[in-house]
């Protein structure tokens, strides 16, 4: 902390010192020149626009800025003249303004709309792509269309080379080391997620998706759930005249998907539709684990060995309109249909060792084999209404949405204990459990400016949400035989949550020198629980504020500093409250904890980028972040354990548990930097020191040393044919009860354009030298330790072809039909 206390002071320092020189030089006098860039289509703001001043015949600048993170800008202290402006920005065309009389009086340009660069589409424009990465004031931008070794594969491969994302070989996603993230689809939520996220990742195809934002330290207008962060997977659509779409098919070795896109557009309405699939192809991942236990008894040793054939598919569609009557009211509707699941099955070899006290041989062992099926099954509708309206006074706006999902779940398993042979079935079980998962949201959000640089933001959101399922289980008597259902062991639950949201926030320029951001969230929740095994349980009631500030300087040569902070909450969810034991694995028992708190965060940091000549660019961000009653799987082990008439000998039994505090400082580092006019290098390298303290459960501080790095280059051979490659790490690192593993990947890729640009062949593999992954873990307890290696297949070839068709045109302003030396600003 001290040194992070200390990089913080310096920093500030060479702030003030900036800002002194910034005043030094806007100290004269002279008129002033004001405007705002927004885009010509979509009269979006554009932030960080390049603004040089000429003046009439001379080719020395006479003046120049970058707009801010509302698209404006001011150049003062000009002497009475004829000026010409020049307005540039990445992805948009060079706009000029000639000539713009300077008198006494200041000049107002009001807007300036700008267009976008266009490209050839059938002999019709389209947009030219924007960077790859774009840091914004308040989130970093992944533009999944520039991606070229992420085609044809899924979210989760795009999700592994965004910048301060981390994804495991399982498809556990991370932001700088934390795990409990909000994701959003088109800034809302889904009950995709809540059945299996790594399931619903799997199955949004690359395709499909236009970017990703991240959002480390959201405002009081985010919700607060979400200790790590927001992740918002923003699909494709279309906001000019016209009809266009695309078409994407890939076929591979491990993952097969296509997708299909129409967009159309014509006058104030538009349209977008899609439909995809994939799957992942059935690949078998080989276990093997060492579990040494002890009591007064002995020592007790269980080995296992194993494997596991697992397969996924899925399917997701959608339709969306957008209408918008005249230039105040735009009215949305959206409506989506997911359908994933997987299959999964295995057996294990295992060997169960007794060695009483003082032993050197085993005075037992208990050799069997276990046989295993499971199945998943998960479908969500989500639909969206909202209605925006502007009004005369500048960036005034009211927001009314209403969203809501509508999820439903299957699933399945079914486990036999027999003699190694398979013969003489001796013990098993076999379960169901079929839910339901709703939830609506109703938002209401308004802006009202004072004046040219204060903005007041507030609304509030009121979100339902019931879940229901039940659980059968029957258990395996061998004098029958049978599977008689046991209630003991079956389950059933509804839950209920509703939080009501409200919030405040306001922006302001502080000595003309910085802009800040500042409000509060509060939020309150309410859950009702009814638990089958624990009926009488009481959730209580509880009350969340969360306070958010940031602060932003803009400095010439396109720097950017900004320092936040932001208090996040990760409420516990019904799976992780339930105090329903699932035995399905005899030897490895799993369960909720209807005591859990939620786990509050407290998140600072502070960032600097810059971009620089011919297309550099770096992004530093220092973190600190704790987390009190952090919530982590806790195991502990039981020579016996009884659940209903079962009583099960030598198990462990995993729950989630409030460890204690967990404190995370570091640093992450983005740069990109073109070595000439073909070969671009990116790289993302994040190091972290992670100090857990156990709390109420014990035991000593856990400290980790963790640091992860990706390397991405690409090479453009000619302007239709380009090379990448992109690799990773990430380091082991240690937890509350022992070490998980590092783990290594990389892919290669090449893709071809042809037909006009109009379609393309891709060729992807992932792990082409390396057939598995090895995942080697560590696990100790106050009595027992466990050694575990999954080897988990990988590498992937994979060919991919897309198609891009439609017309798509540019419907001109009206303003664009002026005299030739007439300013192109809007009224």
């Amino acid at each position: 902390m001290n040194k992070l206390f200390a990089v913080l002071l310096t920093l500030i320092s060479v702030t003030v010192a900036h800002a002194q020189d910034d005043r030094a030089e806007n100290s004269g006098g002279g008129v002033r020149i004001t405007g705002r860039i927004v885009d010509s289509v979509s009269h979006q703001p554009l932030p960080y626009a390049s603004v040089t001043l000429y003046k009439h015949k001379d080719p020395k600048a006479a003046g120049g800025v970058m707009t801010n993170n509302k698209g404006t800008f001011s150049l003062d202290g000009l002497m009475p003249g004829n000026y010409a402006l020049i307005i540039e920005i990445i992805g948009y065309a060079p706009h000029t303004i000639e000539p713009i009389l300077v008198e006494k009086k200041p000049v107002s340009l009001g807007d300036i709309r700008v267009g976008k660069k266009a490209v050839d589409l059938q002999a019709v424009t389209v947009t030219a792509p924007r960077g790859l990465v774009e840091n914004k004031i308040d989130k970093m931008v992944y533009n999944v269309e520039k991606d070229v070794t992420s085609l044809g594969g899924v979210a989760t491969d795009v999700l592994k080379k965004v910048p301060m994302v981390s994804v495991d070989v399982d498809g556990n996603v991370d932001i700088m080391g934390n795990g409990n993230i909000l994701f959003l689809i088109n800034g809302r939520p889904s009950t995709i997620f809540g059945n299996n996220l790594a399931d619903a990742l799997q199955a949004i195809p690359a395709s499909q998706i236009k970017s990703i934002e991240v959002i480390t330290s959201p405002g009081a207008k985010y919700d607060a759930e979400g200790t790590g962060g927001i992740i918002n997977i923003v699909l494709k659509d279309n906001k000019l005249n016209g009809i266009n779409g695309n078409l994407s098919l890939t076929g591979g070795s491990r993952l097969q998907n296509g997708s299909f896109n129409l967009n159309a557009k014509h006058g104030n309405f538009g349209m977008n539709a899609f439909f995809s699939g994939n799957a992942q192809l059935p690949s078998t991942t080989r276990n093997s684990s060492t579990r040494r236990s002890s009591d007064t008894t002995g020592t007790d040793v269980l080995s296992q060995d194993g494997s596991s054939r697992f397969h996924r598919n899925g399917f997701e569609s959608g339709l969306g309109f957008e209408w918008t009557p005249d230039k105040r009211n735009t009215f949305n509707a959206n409506i989506g249909y997911d359908n994933f699941g997987n299959h999964n099955q295995g057996s294990v070899q295992q060997d169960e060792q007794k060695f009483l006290p003082g032993a050197n041989t085993p005075g037992y062992h208990l050799p069997s084999l276990v046989r295993s099926t499971s199945q998943f099954r998960g479908t969500s509708v989500d639909w969206n209404l909202r209605y925006k309206r502007t009004f005369a006074q500048e960036d005034q706006e009211l927001d009314l949405s209403v969203d809501g999902s509508e999820g439903h779940n299957s699933s399945s398993y079914r486990q036999a204990q027999s003699q190694p042979n398979g013969d003489s079935t001796f013990g098993g079980s076999q379960g169901s459990s079929a839910g339901h998962d709703r939830e609506v949201n109703f938002r209401l959000d308004y802006v009202q400016p004072f004046g040219d640089k204060v903005r007041l933001e507030t609304g509030g959101r009121v979100q339902l949400r019931q879940i229901a399922s039940t659980s059968p289980v029957y258990t395996f008597d061998p004098a029958k035989a049978d599977y008689p259902y046991d209630s003991s062991q079956s389950n059933a639950l509804t839950y209920n949550r509703h939080v009501y949201a409200g919030y405040a926030s306001l922006s302001f320029p502080l000595f003309n020198y910085l802009d800040i951001k500042g409000g509060l969230r509060y939020e309150r929740t309410e859950t009702d629980a009814g638990f089958s095994k624990a009926p009488n349980t009481v959730i209580p009631g509880y009350n969340t504020f969360a306070p958010t500030i940031l602060l932003s300087h803009t400095f010439k040569n396109d720097q950017l500093l900004k320092v936040g902070y932001a208090r996040r909450i990760q409420r516990p969810n019904y799976r992780w409250l339930n105090p329903y034991i699932n035995a399905s694995d005899p030897k490895n028992l799993q369960g909720g904890n209807p005591f859990l708190q939620p786990e509050i965060a407290d998140n600072f940091n502070l960032s600097y980028s810059k971009s620089f000549d011919k297309g550099s660019a770096i992004n530093v961000e220092l973190f600190y972040r704790r987390s009190s009653h952090d919530i982590q799987p806790f195991i502990q082990y039981y020579p016996s354990f009884t659940l209903g008439d079962s009583v099960y000998t030598d198990v462990s039994v995993s729950r989630p548990m409030n460890v204690g505090a967990e404190n995370n400082t570091g640093v992450n580092i983005y740069g990109s930097v073109p070595l000439g006019k073909k070969l671009n290098l990116r790289s993302n390298v994040s190091v972290f020191d992670r100090y857990i303290t156990t709390g109420t459960l014990g035991g000593k501080a856990v400290n980790s040393f963790n640091y992860r790095i990706n390397l991405n280059a690409s090479y453009q051979l000619s302007s239709t044919f380009v090379l990448e490659f992109f690799g990773n790490f990430n380091s082991a690192r240690n937890e509350v009860q022992g070490r998980y593993p590092s783990f290594t990947t990389y892919n290669l890729a090449a893709r071809k354009q042809f037909w006009n640009k109009k379609a393309s062949i891709a060729f992807t593999t992932t792990n082409p030298f390396s057939f598995y992954v090895n995942q080697a873990t560590e696990v100790t307890g106050s009595n027992f330790t466990l050694n575990s290696l999954r080897r988990v297949p990988f590498q992937s070839f994979g060919l991919n072809f897309t198609y891009k068709f439609g017309k798509l045109e540019f419907k001109k302003d009206k303003e664009e039909n002026k005299e030739p030396n007439q300013p192109d600003i809007a009224p």
